[in-house]
């Protein structure tokens, strides 16, 4: 409906072009969408603001612009109902009620591939998320980067693109060193020996549960050896038992990795020299006091960066330079990075360097994940790795479950901050968002149950009156199922997955209100079919939606 619109606005104008009605040369993008205020008198179902675009062009009235174009509007009556104007100079649309029933026949027809795009046409994307250092376990933070990696990469993927999920081990760099430092001093300790722990070490319980498998596999073998040699073990030991770890908290979270790059491999391939060579070769690196700089102000950063040290060592930059040039190298076409908010200072320095390397910047999109404060009775709880004060993933998920958690993750933009209840997320209620959700699919699959015990076969869409479904409910719903592929393609295109639970929670209640208003399985036969219809188009819906989020579409509960 939305391209039958646009193509019959743009005849419109140019029209109204030609005839000298509306003043302007250049084409103009026409978009035709759900009504954004809601608070019209008259919104209608589709509406467009294309003659307020124009109004300054042309140096005409909104109103006035968007009165010559409908008055050279030709649509169809039997798919349009009604056009008006609406405030300033927006156009609305009403759309006759029979072209809504075809969304159920196409969700019968489509099954489980409803809302699938070609949007992507098979472009390669890669999503790089979590991506934790190995020095300790996941946090509640990077549960949430998960959650809207993983459900990002889902809808990606029902768009059309080919993407590829990747997780990069820190696993270079200081941190680790100072990882390694942390399991000795506690494996002397455990060891009897009276050493002191590095100021700046890593404190949690996990440090000691570490060093004292290291003592059952090794005894005192540590002692004899160099303090660097002791180190080096240590921190290969803790990093493989660190990640392993991730790895098992990540499935199950019900997150999956195509691939796991090493961030030490970029340094063992030589990729960092390969990197800053490119660099070099075209002109954007330059020589100040012994140090190599990347002359990234002149691509929109607000300052040159050291990616080369005077002392011969690398920056961190310069990985992840070679990093990203990597990436692109593998054929991806768009690189979307998962980060934590305190990276924001980041990202210009990181799309200079990809521009430096010969790259369209614009391809290269990074998300920020905002913190997430967990509330237990009401006191916040304080996280930190080195501290040992924080709260891991696994324990927010042995006690609120897979399902609620990445719900609850996704209820708010992603660079917003989160406050994650945790007793409303254990609640069986309807003030619990994925118990709604879940129990609307739940509650469908009853009534089903019900028709079929009473001897009543789910009939297909072909076989009932569908003019039957004439309340405002029962059409609102509908119009609501309609809309599920262009939420799904502005989700895509917006890297934003927390539209999906926005838009389930809307369908589930709007299904909630008609069930408490309305009997299903009523006294009459045409009518129990169509409604039988309708809700399971919104039981698939519903389950196509959960499992984009990876939650369970629940048959009773």
């Amino acid at each position: 409906m939305e391209q039958i619109l646009e193509a019959a606005l743009a005849e419109a104008i140019s029209c109204c072009q030609k005839t000298g009605l509306i003043r302007v040369k250049s084409p103009q993008k026409i978009v035709v969408q759900p009504p954004t205020d809601s608070k019209l008198k008259s919104p209608g179902d589709l509406s467009t603001n294309i003659a307020l675009e124009l109004a300054s062009q042309a140096r005409q009235p909104p109103r006035q612009i968007a009165q010559a174009i409908v008055d050279h509007l030709h649509l169809d009556n039997a798919l349009i109902a009604k056009v008006e104007l609406a405030g300033p100079g927006f156009i609305n649309f009403h759309v006759q009620q029979a072209w809504w029933y075809q969304t159920l026949f196409k969700i019968e027809e489509q099954k489980t591939r409803y809302g699938d795009l070609d949007l992507g046409g098979g472009e390669r994307v890669q999503v790089e998320f979590v991506s934790a250092n190995p020095t300790g376990p996941l946090h509640i933070g990077h549960g949430r980067g998960a959650a809207v990696g993983d459900v990002l990469a889902n809808i990606l993927q029902k768009a059309g693109y080919d993407v590829q999920r990747e997780y990069y081990i820190n696993d270079a760099g200081n941190q680790m060193s100072m990882l390694g430092r942390s399991v000795l001093a506690r494996y002397r300790q455990l060891s009897g020996q009276q050493v002191s722990f590095p100021d700046k070490g890593y404190q949690g319980d996990y440090i000691k549960d570490i060093a004292q498998q290291i003592i059952n596999e090794e005894g005192d073998k540590l002692s004899a050896k160099p303090e660097a040699e002791a180190i080096a073990y240590c921190t290969g030991f803790a990093s493989r038992k660190i990640l392993a770890g991730i790895k098992d908290v990540l499935k199950d979270f019900g997150v999956s990795f195509d691939s796991w790059f090493s961030e030490q491999s970029l340094y063992d391939q030589g990729l960092v020299e390969q990197a800053i060579q490119t660099l070099k070769n075209r002109e954007y690196i330059e020589e100040r006091e012994g140090a190599l700089w990347l002359k990234s102000s002149a691509l929109g950063d607000d300052k040159d960066r050291v990616v080369w040290r005077s002392n011969g060592e690398p920056t961190y930059l310069a990985a992840d330079i070679a990093y990203h040039q990597h990436k692109y190298r593998r054929g991806f076409k768009k690189v979307i990075d998962i980060w934590g908010a305190d990276h924001h200072g980041y990202i210009n320095r990181l799309k200079a360097a990809i521009s430096a390397l010969g790259q369209d910047p614009q391809s290269f999109n990074v998300l920020l994940v905002q913190l997430v404060s967990l509330v237990r009775k009401g006191v916040p709880v304080a996280m930190s790795t080195r501290q040992g004060e924080f709260t891991t993933l696994i324990e927010v998920l042995d006690e609120v479950g897979v399902d609620a958690a990445r719900f609850f993750f996704l209820t708010r933009r992603c660079d917003s901050q989160l406050e994650f209840d945790l007793e409303l997320a254990k609640q069986q209620s309807a003030e619990n968002p994925v118990y709604y959700v879940q129990y609307a699919h739940a509650r469908i699959c009853s009534i089903i149950r019900q028709a079929q015990q009473a001897g009543i076969t789910l009939p297909t869409v072909h076989e009932v009156d569908l003019e039957l479904l004439k309340l405002t409910a029962e059409i609102e719903l509908i119009k609501k199922l309609a809309e599920f592929p262009a939420l799904l393609k502005g989700s895509a295109l917006a890297s934003e997955p927390h539209r999906l639970t926005f838009y389930v929670l809307d369908l589930a209640g709007r299904f909630h209100k008609y069930y408490h208003r309305q009997r299903v399985i009523t006294g009459h036969e045409g009518e129990t079919a169509a409604r039988l219809a309708l809700v399971n188009s919104i039981k698939t819906v519903l389950g196509i939606v959960l499992n984009l989020l990876g939650i369970n579409a629940p048959e009773q509960m």
